[in-house]
């Protein structure tokens, strides 16, 4: 198959969040299924590459010069392309500055979908599949449907997070080149606002997102972002395929960042990385000492409120805690006061710290994921590998990947008591060494590589081809 594949961000060229994550692996795994897969993306600044196209995009101010360089993802023949124009993507974010959206975001990826249709014919390159992902390539689906009616390409659309809806003044509408006639709520309307993720909610052939819970809890009001209808409508369409791990990174047997490698054959290796992490935040170091991990944006999504009931309780538990991350000022202020109440329990770090968040996987006992909703998570699926047991709300990719007293300690109420209440039981079982050093082997088993997920993505492509008439091998 030729799939071109559409994205905002991609590692290692830009990144936000986990979008990134998934762009930057998950076409590398099904170029090595022998499948003709290419990005294309913005160049935002910092991007270099090999020029090798120019040609004009038709907006409504007028033409624009798009610029097509490429390049290959990192360990991979697996091609990318990236659109160049400085108007638009020569800037210090990439959809923001100082925490605040740039006004002309819409004009901005109308520009980079129509540039992406406006590319294929300049590449030589008809993909039998367009995989969008988020809002930001949302408007290829409905240009593909509706303005180049390409009835041969199937669409396929990726929610990464419900909630980001790509939403703009009503106004904005010409900036996409449509007019009134799609300002409407069976198309892109979603409460008197432009949604650009409509684009891909609505006109895409299949829609997927990153667990298959997720892509149920999607079709309910608590999660469907005030779309839970046009889910529930588009039922037979949406499929949930959990995201991939890159265990060259994500390994403690070959990981350099580490205190001391280990695997599961010699997890009494693991604890010189405990104690390495409890020297480096500056905790009393002990082996014995439970130590429970969190790495995450600190915001409500990822039940930081929840946590803030909970906490006194399980430190008075005996564990110590290591927070790295960023995120709400409310919960940066409240995690440094816990930290002069806790000095001897607490470490926090409000930073983006790639070494540290590799120790934390390695050193810590546990991994606390209180999350309210999960699209996926893929903190659970690293600690695995790193023998941490997981501690989570049973939600979204938590609840398909983490099960109860198994491979993990799961709670289902959003509310610290709930939370405590599994904490205990983790603590519990953390004094029981043989139990918890069988878990640690089973979980460390675990196979959430790309390469099965690439798998289920190719047979999603080959659904949504079907699905306009076409079969394909």
């Amino acid at each position: 198959m030729r799939i071109l594949y559409a994205t905002s961000e991609a590692v290692p060229f830009a990144k936000t969040g986990g979008l990134a994550d998934v762009a930057g692996a998950l076409p590398k795994a099904i170029h090595e299924l022998d499948h003709d897969i290419r990005v294309i993306m913005p160049k935002y600044r910092g991007i270099t590459g090999k020029k090798i196209k120019t040609f004009e995009v038709n907006m409504p101010q007028g033409l624009e010069e798009a610029e097509i360089y490429e390049d290959h993802l990192p360990g991979s023949s697996a091609m990318v392309y990236f659109v160049g124009n400085q108007k638009y993507f020569d800037r210090e974010g990439l959809y923001q500055n100082n925490g605040i959206d740039y006004p002309d975001n819409c004009e901005r990826f109308s520009f980079f979908c129509k540039a992406v249709m406006e590319a294929v014919p300049q590449l030589d390159f008809l993909p039998d599949v367009i995989h969008c992902n988020d809002w930001q390539s949302g408007l290829v689906s409905a240009y593909v449907k509706k303005l180049h009616k390409w009835n041969g390409v199937a669409v396929v659309y990726t929610i990464h997070n419900m909630d980001y809806l790509g939403l703009f003044p009503k106004e904005q509408i010409f900036a996409t080149g449509f007019d009134w006639r799609m300002f409407t709520p069976d198309r892109l309307e979603f409460f008197d606002r432009l949604s650009l993720a409509k684009g891909g909610l609505v006109f895409a052939d299949v829609i997927n997102t990153v667990s298959p819970t997720y892509a149920r809890e999607i079709q309910s009001p608590e999660f469907g972002a005030g779309l839970d209808g046009l889910m529930r409508k588009r039922s037979g369409d949406i499929f949930g395929i959990l995201n991939g791990v890159d265990y060259k990174i994500w390994n403690p047997r070959t990981d350099k960042k580490i205190a001391k490698r280990y695997s599961a054959e010699s997890l009494e290796d693991k604890s010189g990385n405990k104690l390495a992490l409890q020297k480096l935040c500056g905790l009393p170091a002990g082996k014995t000492k439970p130590v429970i991990g969190i790495i995450s944006r600190l915001a409500d999504q990822k039940g930081f409120d929840i946590l803030a009931g909970a906490m006194d309780a399980i430190i008075n538990m005996g564990a110590q805690i290591v927070i790295l991350g960023v995120g709400e000022p409310k919960y940066h202020r409240w995690l440094q006061q816990m930290q002069k109440t806790y000095p001897k329990s607490l470490s926090v770090n409000l930073e983006f710290n790639a070494m540290l968040a590799e120790l934390i996987y390695a050193g810590a006992d546990m991994f606390l994921m209180p999350s309210r909703y999960e699209p996926c998570g893929l903190g659970q699926l690293i600690s695995f590998k790193y023998g941490t047991i997981p501690v989570v709300r049973k939600t979204g990719g938590l609840a398909d990947t983490v099960h109860d007293g198994v491979d993990g300690f799961v709670f289902t109420d959003p509310n610290p008591s709930a939370l405590v209440e599994a904490a205990a039981r983790a603590l519990a079982g953390f004094k029981k060494k043989k139990s918890w050093h069988a878990m640690q082997e089973l979980v460390m088993d675990y196979d959430y590589s790309w390469k099965v997920s690439a798998k289920k993505y190719v047979d999603l492509y080959k659904g949504a081809l079907l699905k306009i008439g076409r079969r394909v091998n």
